[in-house]
């Protein structure tokens, strides 16, 4: 398999998306240019994306859908589960951990940790927190590779050292605040303020 680009990369997920809910629609196949128009990419780059995946359209017919999810969940690293790490039980946390949607993409949160002492022990989404002291030992014991950030912007870079530190690769942050990591881990930053007032300004509600 071809190595995928970065760009390509940020947009299958969209496609598994939508492929998902095409197969719990009940269908087999897709056109590229439905498959294009429901990802909202254009049909040429939709192919482009694809290509990288090896030959599994055919002109005229399109793609096998369960084919396909496969393929670009394999080229994901979804097709085993992911262990993943939350840091962080406060309201986000809860509700992150409680998101139903992250196994069904192969993806598992394994642990919550919070550093209030008075949260160990009790009941975060289908998890117990536990106490930030054992990260190390939480990640290691876990095998995690990835971890979510959901804590306030001042605590932010010391967790992201703690896992760094315990080998964790990749971290999705919703903290409001940039964390520096060494080369060979990678961040996502989800500024939810950031992400709101950007729609308010194309709506023209902003100021």
């Amino acid at each position: 398999m071809t190595p995928l680009p970065q760009a390509a990369v940020a947009r299958m997920p969209v496609y598994l998306r939508v492929l998902s809910q095409l197969a719990a629609a009940g269908a087999s196949r897709v056109s590229s240019a439905q498959l294009a128009d429901s990802s909202g990419v254009s049909a040429d780059v939709l192919r482009r994306d694809l290509s990288g995946l090896g030959h599994l359209g055919q002109r005229g017919v399109g793609y096998p859908v369960e084919v396909l999810r496969q393929a670009i969940s394999q080229a994901l690293g979804l097709n085993q589960d992911q262990s993943v790490v939350l840091v962080g039980a406060g309201h986000l946390g809860t509700a992150l951990a409680g998101y139903t949607g992250f196994a069904e993409r192969g993806l598992r949160i394994c642990a919550v940790v919070d550093a209030d002492p008075a949260l160990a022990g009790t009941a975060c989404g289908p998890l117990s927190v536990q106490p930030l002291d054992d990260l190390t030992t939480v990640v290691e014991d876990s095998g995690a590779r990835l971890a979510i950030l959901a804590v306030p912007a001042a605590a932010a870079q010391k967790v992201a050292d703690l896992l760094v530190r315990a080998g964790v690769q990749g971290i999705l942050n919703f903290a409001a605040v940039e964390v520096s990591v060494p080369p060979g881990v990678s961040v996502r930053a989800v500024d939810l303020s950031a992400e709101l007032q950007l729609l308010a300004f194309r709506n023209g509600t902003a100021g």
